[in-house]
């Protein structure tokens, strides 16, 4: 029976299209996807949408929009990214779907309400619009949200309060015991620190104040608050509240998120499904910030990188590429332009795309387009490589290092690389055994690399099966016949 992986990303609020951040934690979701699917795993992968709030109304206002007009649009944005990318998602929920979320939403609030864990009680504090939360003066950098270099606002209003503070000491024990892993380690002690001064929280608004978004269960004055709604989509979009199906998937395996909503994720949820009764996630894996050229991306500065004009212009494994390889998975990365070119023109057309297309060449000119694959014209060393190479690609991507496991992948291709110019099997003295040894080698380690580049880039990796007339099903390479099937060049040179 094969092992089970429920991943998913953050749901993305809709207050505005997608950007390159968006794309860089859907992408990152998406190769561990893919990877356990490779392995044999049966794979759950979600993401979807954050759509209720005040900061909706504003801006379906601004837009001239109904918030049901405004939502919808915008979700589809992020639905259109999801193809563009190539995201192998099951499925993609809005919190706007009361067939589907809010059933969930209503289930998970009474049950923290029978584990008399919900409380009503005057509220005054710093209220971020940016964030559409309430936060703590530790949380402010000199006065202001760090994010929006904004004042927060002072309010004062009666609310619903989660009592989170009761589950203080069971989370520190959870995380200190490895139960909910976090990538990267030093997330952890930001957390573990986090909790010391963590209190109960705000758990609804006034409807007066917040009309757009769900009811709270027998209480028509106030509105269900941001942590039970957007939060719950993990558990309602696999059937909680609707049907036992989310017993097959729950716990999940990841969530995938930015290092911004960490404290949401890392102890309002988990104490959330402590104090509901249900199994806590085991990771959350943590992704930094993308800045454009060294500066952060901002709508005033005009410096805002829309995905899917960069894959209209560049295709989509380039830039799965370049994301992937030149962010680092858990910290902060940069974009501009010449990296882009820079990573496109050496790594991929190159260093793979010169190596696959000189090798089928040599195929066909020295072999007649035709090789039997022995094992014993494998190179021993270059199968160590191989095996070496296998063993930290899966330790990389069980770490959430995907940029090193990228790194291991090129690593083996420039050792190809230089195999094959070393052994010249073109050279007109080359004998029969050195062109043997020499492309089933290679050839090897092509098939090798397009099995690890699968989860990556995994249009071109079905290309490199097809230029060799094979699968990924590595269990046939050994004793197949590759024949050549021409095909374009894989990475055509970007001009400056």
């Amino acid at each position: 029976m094969p092992n089970k992986f429920y991943i998913t990303t953050a749901i993305d609020y809709v207050n505005s299209k997608p950007h390159i951040g968006h794309a860089l934690e859907k992408l990152q979701a998406d190769v561990l996807a893919r990877y356990h699917r490779l392995i044999g795993d049966e794979v759950f992968f979600l993401t979807g949408t954050d759509e209720h709030g005040a900061k909706i109304v504003k801006a379906a206002d601004k837009a001239g929009k109904t918030p049901r007009e405004f939502t919808d649009e915008i979700s589809a944005s992020f639905v259109e990214l999801t193809k563009k990318l190539n995201i192998s998602n099951d499925d993609f929920i809005r919190t706007t779907d009361q067939e589907k979320h809010w059933p969930g939403v209503y289930k998970i609030w009474n049950a923290i309400k029978e584990n008399e864990d919900l409380y009503k009680d005057t509220y005054e504090g710093l209220y971020c619009v940016g964030h559409e939360a309430f936060m703590k003066k530790s949380d402010l950098k000199d006065g202001e949200c760090p994010d929006h270099k904004t004042k927060p606002e002072k309010i004062k209003e009666e609310n619903y309060f989660f009592k989170l503070s009761k589950y203080k000491k069971d989370l520190e024990k959870a995380y200190r015991d490895g139960v909910v892993k976090i990538f990267p380690e030093t997330r952890k002690n930001e957390v573990l620190s986090m909790l010391k001064d963590s209190e109960d929280i705000s758990f609804s608004r006034p409807s007066k104040d917040l009309k757009w978004g769900i009811p709270v269960p027998n209480d028509k004055d106030h509105t269900i608050y941001v942590w039970s709604d957007a939060l719950t989509n993990y558990l309602s979009a696999i059937g909680y509240g609707r049907n036992d199906d989310w017993l097959k998937w729950w716990p999940a395996n990841t969530h995938v998120i930015g290092k911004d909503i960490l404290r949401f994720h890392a102890i309002i949820w988990p104490a959330m499904l402590m104090s509901a009764g249900i199994d806590l996630p085991k990771s959350i894996a943590v992704h930094g910030f993308i800045t454009v050229e060294g500066e952060k991306m901002s709508k005033t500065i005009g410096n805002v990188i829309s995905p899917i004009d960069l894959i209209g212009k560049h295709g989509v494994d380039p830039i799965r590429y370049f994301l992937l390889r030149e962010i680092p998975s858990t910290q902060d990365g940069d974009f501009s332009q010449s990296k882009l070119e820079e990573r496109y023109n050496g790594d991929l057309a190159n260093n793979l795309g010169n190596l696959v297309s000189r090798t089928a060449k040599l195929i066909e000119t020295r072999l007649s387009g035709e090789l039997d694959f022995k094992d014993h014209f494998v190179d021993i060393d270059a199968h160590k490589k191989v095996q070496e190479t296998s063993q930290k690609y899966a330790v990389a991507l069980n770490d959430f290092r995907l940029h090193d496991a990228l790194s291991a992948v090129w690593e083996l291709l420039s050792y190809a690389n230089s195999y094959i110019d070393t052994r010249k099997p073109w050279d007109k003295d080359a004998d029969a055994q050195n062109i043997m040894t020499t492309l089933t080698t290679v050839l090897g380690i092509i098939l090798n690399s397009a099995w690890f580049l699968k989860p990556f880039i995994p249009d071109t990796a079905d290309k490199i099966f097809k230029m060799f007339g094979t699968t990924e099903d590595h269990t046939k390479w050994v004793g197949n016949k590759f024949e050549i099937n021409k095909l374009e060049p894989l990475f055509p040179r970007i001009k400056s």
